[in-house]
């Protein structure tokens, strides 16, 4: 019989015996620091050894013990990279293939199909169903699995989920300049049915939890006004959600900023779960749902600046919300990147461990 982990029950609202964590993390230096084992020359047993001092960490194991070259702290400019963990980002430059408004409003996502080519993050081909499936199932590791393990805490992930489509395909000044043209709605329809087949495809595969991703908010709130967002995103949430409720399979959202204004929307469009930034007000969230999922209460702008008495009022802070919601998981919600320092990283996850437990 498989394990019920504490990450399962925390992802089915059943509540833990101990508050688990997800986290976005990407520090391979407190990783070193931490198990005495070089990340860059040894990333297998470095991992191996990370998981067996926090299991609760659930980190993913490296393929292979493959060295890794430690890259540079300089952004490439040219190719609109920064540094990520023991690598770096994809590029932040978007709507390349497009020189002007014109071509932007004379896109056709359907007519596209094919996006194998564009640094949308979801580059796949999506005129074929089953050839669509195929890729999803070997993006997310599940190909053999043939039906979905009882208590599997594997969570298949989409970017796209329809907000991030055009943000990613024409950039940020693109989409800006031209989504409340009436010649953008086509475009957008057509952007939800190529969502709507990987929707389609996620609701086949063998997993309990899929996890959906739009920064729809900056740290300062909302991008796009309610009206543009009911009509070309919220009613996709609940369409897209619904298929995946009927799978039987529970919806996570995440989001970047601050959630706030957005929140309820999200909710009642049928996610199960909040994944956002410490920009979102969390104790209002566990108060007004406390059967949700949610992560990312944490700042790491706390563990980059603040003293030990900051991080430790930081962790109690989350613990108080975390002892309130059967759901709750310790996270960092703007991440525990590279340049945190180590020190402050082992402190934060020892005081979780000291303090997490129901």
């Amino acid at each position: 019989m498989e394990k019920i982990t504490n990450k399962y029950l925390a992802l089915t609202g059943k509540g833990t015996t101990h508050i688990p964590h997800w986290e976005h993390w990407s520090n391979p230096d407190a990783e070193t620091f931490i198990t005495g084992i070089d990340h860059y020359e040894h990333p297998l047993p470095a991992a191996r050894k990370m998981n067996e001092l926090y299991p609760e960490l659930y980190l993913n194991l490296p393929a292979d013990d493959t060295p890794v070259p430690k890259p540079g702290n300089e952004a490439d400019l040219e190719n609109a990279t920064v540094r990520w963990g023991d690598g770096e980002t994809v590029t932040f430059e978007h709507g390349g293939f497009f020189k002007d408004d014109a071509s932007i409003l004379n896109f056709s996502p359907l007519r596209q199909g094919d996006f194998s080519a564009f640094p949308v993050i979801e580059n796949h081909d999506y005129r074929d169903a089953e050839k669509l499936y195929q890729t999803m199932l070997d993006r997310h590791g599940l190909r053999g699995v043939e039906t979905v393990p009882q208590y599997s805490i594997a969570v298949p992930w989409y970017y796209n989920t329809i907000f991030m489509w055009p943000v990613l395909t024409f950039g940020w000044e693109g989409f800006l300049l031209n989504c409340l043209e009436d010649r953008f709605e086509p475009i957008m329809r057509e952007f939800a049915e190529i969502s709507r087949r990987a929707v389609a495809a996620l609701a086949k595969l063998p997993a309990n939890f899929i996890l959906f991703h739009d920064d729809i908010c900056s740290a300062a709130g909302p991008i796009c006004s309610r009206e543009w967002m009911n009509k070309y995103v919220f009613t996709c949430y609940e369409e897209f959600w619904d298929t995946i409720h009927k799978a039987g399979k529970r919806v996570i959202f995440i989001g970047d900023g601050n959630l706030d204004a957005y929140v309820e929307d999200i909710i009642e469009c049928g996610a199960d779960g909040i994944i956002s930034e410490p920009h979102t007000n969390f104790k209002k969230l566990a108060q007004d749902h406390p059967g949700l999922v949610m992560a990312g209460e944490g700042d790491n702008r706390i563990l980059s600046y603040g003293t030990r008495e900051d991080i430790k009022k930081m962790v109690c802070s989350m613990t108080e919300t975390g002892r309130a919601v059967p759901g709750y998981f310790y996270c960092i919600g703007n991440h525990i990147p590279w340049n945190v320092p180590v020190e402050a990283t082992k402190y934060y996850l020892d005081l979780c461990r000291e303090l997490g437990a129901r």
